[in-house]
């Protein structure tokens, strides 16, 4: 079995366990030495954290190839256009590139922890919260994709990766789940397979037409010879 941790990380906390000057990091809320940290958050984020003593089910999170969505709460400054709101299921185009289409909409203020210490607001500017759902995972992806649409954000929230949800888990605190690794192996192993029995359907399949075909030429070169001379086999050896 596997070891899967859900984690709600606090803002200001590294996703390191190594001690890095007298910053809070993962080692203050976590004692097991065999997790590693499936996929990162900005120090200045909060959120789901996800850790695992799985590096077959590390791989499955965090390889960019399998597109693992993630969805992202996002407070930003001053009220998104709807234009602002199509680029960002669109694409915008980022310094790295341009990013892939997501899914973007406005929401409700959510019912979230405070935030220590604050978010400094501007008084005459107000505020707005957008759900947003990526499949990649650059470098501060979704501050960049706000800012670039002229809306920077000011706090974001991860509470979902994949099939795994933040759900009610409270700041600082973690869940444990197993799950069973022998599945996952099973699960690649049974992909495999499948591409292989296709690929060996295929060849099977192709020989049989080979076969068909000279057997036919082999039918008409016999019925193009004397009769006597029809059904006859060579006895000579190359």
């Amino acid at each position: 079995m596997a070891t899967v941790v859900l984690f709600n990380k606090p803002f200001d906390v590294l996703t390191q366990f190594r001690p890095d000057g007298d910053r809070v990091t993962l080692a203050q809320f976590i004692h097991n030495p065999t997790l590693r940290v499936a996929g990162r958050l900005d120090r200045d984020s909060e959120g789901l954290l996800l850790l695992t003593d799985d590096g077959q089910l590390n791989a499955l999170l965090t390889d960019p190839h399998h597109e693992k969505e993630k969805t992202y709460l996002a407070q930003v400054e001053g009220i998104p256009t709807d234009e602002a709101m199509q680029r960002l299921c669109q694409g915008v185009m980022l310094n790295d590139g341009m990013t892939k289409p997501a899914q973007a909409r406005i929401i409700d203020e959510p019912a979230l922890w405070p935030r220590t210490p604050p978010v400094r607001f501007r008084a005459n500017i107000p505020t707005t919260w957008i759900e947003l759902k990526i499949r990649e995972g650059r470098n501060r992806q979704v501050r960049r994709m706000t800012a670039a649409v002229g809306y920077p954000t000011l706090r974001l929230v991860r509470i979902a990766i994949g099939d795994y949800q933040l759900g009610d888990l409270a700041q600082g605190q973690w869940r444990e789940l197993q799950v069973s690794s022998v599945s996952l192996g099973n699960t690649a192993s049974a992909s495999v397979r499948t591409r292989r029995d296709d690929r060996s359907g295929r060849e099977r399949t192709a020989s049989a037409a080979r076969d068909t075909n000279d057997g036919r030429s082999r039918q008409k070169r016999r019925s193009n010879l004397p009769i006597g001379f029809r059904g006859k086999r060579s006895t000579n050896t190359i």
